[in-house]
């Protein structure tokens, strides 16, 4: 089975094409503008073994928010859309995940209800071009429109490790969340429905 998605979002602030296979081989093309959200979508892909490829064009002459905040809602939806009605997945997963001095625990319930809760104590104000506050709302973002509970913490000294494990770590849980479980017959849930 390969579950695969093709997502395109556009805008007046953006355009934004997402395609994902989730039983990839972490083979990535990512392009959004702002480089250091490359780098973490780049390790998303690479550690979760999704083959992803992201091409974002926006109002960077503005700031990244509508860039990176766009983006992050498209990469949602291309999940929502490869896990279908999501039948047979593990649905839950958690990853404890260290960078050097920083260790990043990640947690997530793909059961179609979002939520997020998030504790990332960055230090600067940006890491290269994009403003650490953008790192929490795409999280946020990509959560809401995946349908899925995330809860992430971080610690460490460093802003660019403690954003590389949260990603790293994310990447895994999600690997491990939408596997398909070969014990499991039909819908994750006691309702019977997600």
């Amino acid at each position: 089975m390969t579950r695969t998605a093709l997502v395109e979002r556009k805008t007046r602030e953006t355009d934004v094409r997402v395609e994902l296979t989730l039983e990839g081989t972490g083979a990535t093309n990512i392009s959004t503008g702002v480089g250091m959200y490359d780098h973490l979508l780049t390790s998303f892909g690479v550690h979760g073994l999704f083959d992803l490829d992201v091409a974002t064009v926006g109002d960077l002459h503005i700031d990244e928010h509508h860039s990176v905040e766009d983006t992050a809602i498209a990469l949602g939806e291309a999940f929502d859309v490869a896990l279908g009605d999501r039948a047979g997945i593990t649905r839950f997963a958690s990853t404890m995940l260290p960078m050097d001095e920083s260790i990043a625990t990640v947690a997530i319930d793909l059961g179609g209800r979002a939520y997020t809760v998030l504790g990332i104590p960055f230090i600067a104000p940006s890491i290269g071009t994009l403003g650490t506050q953008m790192i929490p709302h795409a999280l946020e973002a990509f959560a809401a429109s995946a349908r899925m509970t995330l809860h992430v913490s971080a610690t460490g000294r460093n802003d660019h490790h403690i954003a590389e494990s949260v990603f790293k770590a994310l990447a895994r849980c999600m690997r491990s969340a939408c596997e398909v479980d070969p014990r499991r017959q039909g819908i994750p849930s006691t309702k019977g429905v997600l």
